[in-house]
């Protein structure tokens, strides 16, 4: 999945703001958003949950513990993709 709509940008904005302005090291070391956030010891296990907390705080979502898995959370891009493919899923699944 790629992004590409201005709600994807968004998303992937906001994630990359929130690692910047709560991990140190990302700011210092001037990360991109496909850089190994994990492998680089930007964000550790429990960073994973600050993350995930942010994701229920502002997107509703429920990340279940099958979903925590290093392709899901590795990068800001890739956290950006999983927001953006659990709210499209969300959003198909609405009657209508």
């Amino acid at each position: 999945m790629t992004i590409n709509t201005t709600h994807d940008v968004e998303v992937l904005s906001r994630i990359r703001s929130f690692i910047s302005q709560t991990f140190p090291l990302a700011r210092r070391r001037k990360l991109t958003d496909n850089d190994n956030l994990l492998t680089s010891g930007v964000i550790d296990s429990l960073g994973v949950l600050e993350i995930v907390t942010l994701l229920q705080q502002e997107y509703s979502l429920d990340v279940n513990d099958d979903e925590l898995t290093p392709e899901n959370f590795e990068s800001v891009r890739s956290i950006a993709q999983f927001v953006n493919q659990r709210l499209q899923s969300r959003q198909m699944s609405l009657p209508g």
